[in-house]
């Protein structure tokens, strides 16, 4: 597993663990990262900006997913 900014692969799991049961409880959380592997393990919202556009919205995205 890759690193969540210069977190351990653990450390940044269990940190993605409770931000996921902060928004289970009602509350939007955003996350950016490149961890790609975070995100393709999570399987939620992925909204892509390349130059300050939208150039991509899944609802139960991946990384490199187009569905």
């Amino acid at each position: 597993m890759s690193q969540l900014g210069n977190l351990d692969p653990d450390t940044a799991w269990d940190i993605m663990m409770l931000l996921n049961e902060i928004n289970m409880r009602g509350t939007t959380v955003i996350v950016a990262t490149h961890a790609k592997d975070i995100v393709d393990r999570m399987k939620k919202r992925v909204i892509q900006i390349e130059k300050g556009n939208i150039v991509r919205d899944d609802k139960k995205g991946g990384y490199d997913s187009e569905t």
